[in-house]
């Protein structure tokens, strides 16, 4: 699925001549998958630019699905990613490639899963998942809950929260993370009802004034870490781009702030700008070990 860049640059480097030269000189560009979520596309070209300017290598992103991405990591075609789910969000991908990857780090804790509504709905209205029972809380939303893609872990846990408190009547809307923002950006604008799943760190938290409503059940998890994932024998061939990753570790309340940067200008401003506002943080990701 993936291309192996290695044995392109090898059979380029044979014909050119020069395999002695390149092999002891270049090595082939750090891959680095990520889906399309906000949160990943941030840490991820944030730790992209920072492997290309201070530690001197090429970077390739890939940008595919969650599940390719765990098989990626595990075979080695892909050499890490930053957007582990864990304990539970992602545990079933996990549990199928625990023994093939290298857990370098937690790049954030405290993220968190959920549903929200916007404050404009009463507290009495909506508070829990529970009230969505109420026929005219039902009414309102139109039997409809706003979702993401088929492949995350929100959307199988959101699958099973609608059978966990029998929501019958209601819909999961499967989609994708910009098609469910259009809906809640469209609705806002309206002040219509709705109720959509959401994580943290989002920078919608930034824009839109929501509310998670309550999971008595705990169907969606509790607090979880996000942490960065990475080929077998990365520590051991490419030292720094491990011990970069490792150390990276940012606040919830800085990434928001990013992200919601990225949204106003660009993902590429957005990390130019973290990079200057935070030089400790990033002198410290970069130490060598020992210092």
């Amino acid at each position: 699925m993936f291309k192996t860049l290695a044995t392109i640059s090898l059979a380029a480097s044979i014909a050119a001549g020069t395999f002695g030269a390149a092999a002891a000189e270049e090595k082939p560009p750090v891959r680095i998958g990520w889906a399309a979520w906000s949160d990943a596309e941030f840490v991820t070209k944030l730790a992209a630019k920072l492997i290309k300017d201070e530690l001197g290598q090429e970077v390739e992103l890939v940008q595919t699905d969650i599940a390719p991405l765990y098989q990626g990591v595990s075979r080695g075609d892909l050499d890490a990613m930053m957007m582990a789910w864990l304990p539970e969000t992602h545990a079933d991908y996990f549990a199928k490639v625990k023994g093939k990857v290298t857990t370098l780090g937690t790049v954030y804790d405290g993220a968190r899963l959920g549903w929200v509504v916007p404050k404009y709905i009463p507290e009495d209205a909506i508070a829990s998942i529970d009230d969505l029972k109420k026929h005219d809380v039902k009414e309102k939303l139109k039997g409809r809950i706003e979702g993401i893609d088929p492949g995350a872990g929100l959307t199988r846990l959101s699958e099973q929260t609608v059978k966990n408190y029998a929501l019958d009547g209601y819909k999961l809307q499967i989609s994708s993370e910009a098609g469910m923002l259009t809906t809640i950006d469209r609705a806002m604008r309206k002040k219509d009802w709705f109720v959509a799943t959401a994580w943290s760190p989002h920078w919608m938290f930034g824009k839109y004034e929501l509310r998670y409503i309550a999971d008595p059940k705990n169907a969606l998890g509790r607090a979880e870490r996000v942490d960065v994932l990475a080929r077998k024998d990365i520590e051991k061939d490419n030292p720094e781009v491990s011990g970069l990753l490792s150390r990276m570790k940012l606040p919830i309340a800085d990434l928001e702030a990013a992200m919601f940067n990225a949204q106003q200008t660009s993902y590429e401003k957005a990390v130019d700008q973290y990079i200057a506002d935070h030089p400790d943080q990033i002198k410290a990701w970069l130490a060598k070990d020992g210092g």
